[in-house]
């Protein structure tokens, strides 16, 4: 199978989708891969380290989707991007669909493209393997991103997450009690602030106390808690998911006017279109802004700023299932791994997700109907 792995197009996404020790799996069993020029570079792998594993080197950002019939990219999709696309393309990236342009849904079913999402692959326990490793790194990364803008100098109050002795810590209130959230948590235990964590699955809350031994608060997002533990936080982190769906918006414009002057929101749900009402996307070169005296960082590719750690996270999470599609074809991949056939959005001019048929006007295809009756694919 020709296999392609695109540079980014995106604003500061600084991530590769394969390693070349991933590329070096898929050339060694026999298929043709393409790495677009550069596209590992900022990660540190430069274009020899591919070509010294037999990748193929082109030239152009149109030349990778052109050779490619199965394409590996990071970040969702632009318009022109999906224009590019030949028909019948199989395409693997962070799509959220969800929170996509219209036109970039309208170009993937016109061009019967085959979009997989890794944000909604799933494993055989229903858990989300490709999400997994980005989720656990943006939750460490959150606490530092914190700390630095409750520093004067991120023009912050000054003040120290851990705190000191004779000196309260800060209080953090995490929303979701994910892997993200858990991260979060944990690194924010770890340096001493005090942690109130909220999730709507009070099964989630139970594993947190145990797995932390109660050193935090637990609550269920009932707005009338939320209400009271906002005003006492100097940072919120948001790290609330509904699979393949928008984000719920847990904290009000309300809510936001009741905090602390220059506290920090963190909104790592921003991928999903964010779950603070206050919240739009912004990006590494213009990180924050503030609302209400509040300061919001809400990048959605957060681990793109450690992008050579994110690399192999992403590059070991995502090729088994290249190499899956590539030895046996995708109908074949989807028959023997579910989890797979679950990160379907759209398959040969058809939505399989709700979220995509609904914001078009149409009817979702069943995904059974598509793993039991196959395609050309």
């Amino acid at each position: 199978m020709n296999i392609g792995i695109a540079k980014e197009g995106h604003h500061l996404e600084n991530r590769v989708a394969l390693t070349p020790a991933g590329a070096k799996t898929l050339v060694s069993a026999g298929h043709t891969v393409y790495l677009e020029q550069g596209a590992g570079e900022i990660s540190g792998f430069v274009d020899e380290d591919y070509l010294d594993v037999g990748v193929t080197l082109v030239y152009s950002h149109e030349e990778i989707f052109l050779r490619s019939k199965l394409l590996l990219k990071v970040a969702p999709p632009k318009i022109d991007e999906c224009e590019m696309m030949p028909d019948e393309q199989i395409v693997l990236a962070a799509f959220h669909l969800a929170v996509a342009p219209e036109e970039s849904l309208k170009l993937l079913l016109q061009k019967k493209i085959t979009a997989v999402g890794y944000e909604i692959i799933e494993d055989d326990e229903g858990n989300l393997p490709v999400v997994v490793p980005m989720s656990e790194l943006a939750g460490q990364m959150s606490l530092s991103i914190a700390g630095y803008y409750l520093s004067n100098r991120g023009g912050g109050r000054g003040i120290l997450l851990g705190g000191a002795a004779g000196i309260p810590p800060a209080t953090v209130v995490i929303l979701g009690a994910g892997t993200l959230g858990l991260n979060a948590a944990k690194t924010a235990i770890g340096i001493g602030a005090n942690v109130i964590l909220f999730d709507s699955d009070i099964t989630r809350l139970r594993y947190a106390n145990d797995l932390f031994k109660k050193q935090l608060v637990t609550y269920l997002p009932f707005e009338y808690n939320l209400e009271r533990a906002v005003p006492i936080a100097d940072v919120i982190i948001g790290a609330v998911s509904i699979h393949g769906e928008m984000a719920p918006k847990l904290i009000t414009k309300e809510m936001v006017r009741s905090m602390k002057p220059r506290s920090i929101m963190v909104d790592a749900a921003i991928d999903s279109g964010g779950c603070f009402e206050t919240s739009h996307p912004t990006n590494w070169a213009d990180a924050t802004y503030v609302t209400d005296d509040i300061t919001h960082f809400c990048v959605p590719n957060m681990p793109s700023n450690i992008s050579r750690t994110a690399t192999y996270a992403l590059s070991n999470a995502i090729l088994p299932y290249a190499y899956r599609i590539a030895e046996v074809g995708f109908d074949e991949s989807i028959k023997q791994d579910y989890g797979l056939a679950r990160g379907i959005y759209t398959y040969q001019g058809d939505p399989l997700r709700n979220v995509v048929a609904g914001r078009l006007g149409l009817k979702a295809k069943p995904l059974k109907d598509v793993i039991k009756s196959g395609g050309s694919q």
